[in-house]
Formats: structure tokens, sequence, C-alpha cells
């Protein structure tokens, strides 16, 4: 007997309301104890967290943004999205779409709930809507407390951007909402894949696990050298695409990108799970999952949206290889530097220059004459040339430079000292953090690769 035979028996009686059903899920899942807890420390836990770790001495200067959350109050949440996108968000879409489907098998409740809703399509449909609520309340816990923390610890100031551009504080704030909207759109496709596993494999805990397991299997995956078509159109990548925001002028494409994947991914896994719902028989009790047959239908057509994705995307752009090449990098770095040799120029209470002015310049060679100038490493030396307004000499300063494959780097100055050898700045009233002597950055990797 299939769903659909299980609403013949009585057709004049009419199915439950889809908002009955959405409230009563709803009660459900906030009755679950974990799901308290996720709640309760997604409101409250990185407040204090970032409160915590922006009085610090030692910042989490391996993070983006972590080297600047004693200086702005909006680096603190940035930092938590960095962490929650890594491993935070998948973990509470696996407690939440990765097992509301699978406790009614385990209790065997599915003839109850039948009974009292008669549409699979209306149950469906309340529990999608259910653990999207929950979810949608647990990043939104995230994004505020965060916020919060931040500028209740360090202030309302403005916030220095991937390009070494200071964002005032209403940019800041702008672009921080937006980096957490963006990453809502990742969210909600690992949650699409929680509710497929759910479905799939009924009152087993392998459910549960997918999302999670699947996370880390695409964090291993963005630290290998992929070609950049192929590491955009991972579920993932969504969750560091909002890096494109905090350059001037944005990187909007990967933005885009990495939400058009994510909701794409989101609808193909719904409707799948959707599907495989629709055709179970609810009147066998011994019912322990779809089977291997439509597991490889639920994952072949996942795989089909993605290869799709794929080839929009080599289609419409002209990205190759890896995306990174010392062309980027000279613009990237030298960009980054003017704008950071400003900040230091302030700091020390020197006459005033523009970025125009200076006429930075970056050289930048990777691993010398034998290796090839293209993709990541952390063999990257570069040589960053400027000249004041007036001088006739011209400054110089070295950078090591470690590229991850996502695009962001990290320079580390090399010296002389008094530019960029030391992290701090002696300055008329006291001590201030240097901000040449390292510094985070970005390169678009969905622009065009120079030509060697």
């Amino acid at each position: 007997m299939t769903a659909a035979a299980v609403t013949l028996p009585n057709a004049d009686a009419r199915p439950a309301p889809v908002r009955r059903g959405y409230q009563f899920e709803l009660i459900k899942l906030l009755a679950r104890w974990p799901v308290r807890l996720a709640l309760l420390a997604c409101w409250l836990g990185p407040a204090l967290l970032v409160a915590v770790i922006s009085q610090q001495s030692s910042l989490p200067s391996d993070t983006v943004f972590g080297r600047w959350m004693s200086q702005s109050g909006w680096a603190g949440p940035l930092v938590v999205l960095t962490f929650s996108g890594t491993w935070v968000l998948p973990l509470l879409t696996s407690l939440v779409a990765g097992d509301i489907f699978a406790q009614e098998d385990r209790l065997g409740t599915w003839r109850h709930l039948l009974v009292a809703v008669r549409a699979p399509r209306r149950i469906f449909a309340a529990k999608a809507l259910a653990s999207l609520t929950i979810i949608v309340l647990l990043v939104a816990g995230l994004a505020c407390s965060g916020i919060v923390g931040g500028l209740a610890a360090v202030g309302d100031r403005p916030l220095v951007g991937l390009d070494g551009h200071l964002l005032a504080p209403g940019q800041a704030a702008h672009a921080v909402l937006l980096a957490w909207l963006i990453a809502l759109a990742p969210t909600l496709a690992f949650a699409a894949i929680g509710l497929l596993g759910s479905v799939a494999f009924g009152r087993s805990p392998m459910g549960l696990v997918i999302p999670a397991l699947l996370a880390l299997i695409l964090q291993i995956a963005q630290l290998l050298p992929l070609p950049v078509v192929v590491r955009v159109v991972l579920p993932s990548y969504g969750f560091i695409a909002w890096r494109g925001l905090f350059t001037d002028p944005a990187q909007t494409g990967p933005p885009i990108v990495g939400v058009a994947v994510s909701l794409a991914v989101a609808v193909a896994a719904s409707a799948l799970a959707y599907r495989l719902f629709m055709r179970r028989d609810f009147t066998d009790l011994t019912y322990d999952g779809a089977g291997r047959r439509a597991l490889v239908g639920a994952a072949l057509p996942l795989a089909a949206v993605l290869a799709v994705t794929a080839g929009v995307i080599a289609g419409a752009t002209s990205a190759s290889s890896s995306g990174i090449d010392k062309a980027k990098l000279h613009r990237s770095l030298s960009t980054a530097f003017a704008h950071l040799y400003r900040m230091q120029t302030g700091e020390l209470h020197r006459p005033r220059v523009t970025e125009a002015e200076l006429r930075t310049s970056a050289s930048c060679d990777k691993g010398g004459s034998l290796v090839a100038d293209v993709g990541a490493g952390n063999d990257w030396r570069c040589v960053v040339s400027w000249r004041l307004p007036g001088a006739t000499a011209i400054g110089s300063a070295i950078y090591q430079l470690d590229v991850t494959p996502d695009g962001r780097y990290r320079a580390d100055g090399d010296g002389p000292q008094e530019v960029n050898g030391f992290f701090q700045l002696r300055t008329a009233t006291g001590d201030a953090p240097n901000p040449l002597w390292q510094f985070d950055g970005s390169v678009d990797l969905l622009t065009p690769v120079s030509p060697r």
C-alpha cells in the first residue's frame, strides 16, 4: 500500500490544514532537549565567546577578520560565521532536519500521524517547514549573538576589509548582515540533504549524520587543488563566498554563484525527499529505509545538478584552472598595502598621502624560477614598492604569502622592521597595532587568469 492509498478509505474527511500540522511539528521539535540546548547555545554562546576573545592579547589571526577583533565590533560576528560555516551549521542541520522523519520510524508513530492528518504531502510540508523555522532561528541566534558580543566588547568602529580599505560602521553592519544572509543559502542546502537522508534511511542513524559527514568531506575537498569551476559548485562554497563583500569594489561573482548553487541543491534534495516520502509504504511496520536503489536514485540526480551547474559556470565565466595567478596577487596585494599604508601613516601622525600618490606596485614569485607562478601554496614571495610624494627613493617591503585554494591569502611582513617587520608601532600616544605587519587578502577566483 502506498502513501496515496492511505487517504482513500474515508473520502469525506478533510485532511488537517498544513498550519495545524506545522504547529504540531514545531512543538515536537521544541520539546526535544537537544534542540532547546542548541537554541540556547546559539543565542548566548557567540556573544560570550566574542566578548572574551576580543579582550585577549592573543587573537585568532589564522581566521579571517580574527586579527581585527580588538579593533572593531563587526569583526567578531564574521569570525563566528567562519567557524559556524565549517562545523556548527552542518551539525545543526543534522540535529534538526536529519532526524525529523526518522524519529517517526523509531517510535512507530506513522500510522497515528496519518490518521490524524490524512494527507502525506501535508505531513511532509509541515515537517519541512518546522525544521526550516528552527534552522532559521538557530542561524539568526548565531548572527545576532555575535553582533551583540562584538559591539558590547569593542564598539561600533570601522572594519578593515580584505583589501585594506576601511568600512564605516554603517557599511560594515550592512556587509555583515548580508554575509550571514548569504550563509543561510548553503545552510538550507545541507538541511535539504538532511531531510533526504532522514527519509531515505528510515530509523537508521545514518540519516542523522549525513549533513555532518558531507560537510567533513567537502571541507577536505576545499583543501585540494580543484579546478575553480568544480570548487564553486560544492555546496559548502557558499559558506566562504561572502568574503567578496569586503573588498572595494565588491567581488559579487562568488556570492551570487554560491547562493545560486546552494539554492539549486536545496530545491533538488527537497524534491527528491518528497518523491521518496510519497512512494513509501506506511503499512510496513518493518520499514528500514528506502533501499539501495532509492539511494542511488537520490545521489545521482544531485550529482547531475552539480555537473550541470559546473557546465553553466564554465560557459558563463572565463575562469580556469585554480583561478589563482601572480597577476591577481599583484593587484590585490598592492591595493591592500596602499590602503593599510595610509592607515599606518595616520597612526604615526605623518603627512597624509593618497593611494594614487603612493603608486604602489607588487612583484610576486612562487617557489623560484623552476615553479610556475600559479596556484595555492605557502611559497609565494612578494616585494611591494611605493614612492612618497616629493621623494626620490623608492620604498620596498617584503611579504611571504600563504595562499589557500579558496583564494584567501595571508601576507606576513618580512621587513624592513620600521614598515612591516614588527607587530606594533611606537606612536606619540603609546604602542599601536601595525596594520602592515600581517593582513588577510582575497582574490576573485572567477575572474580571468592572466596569460603567462
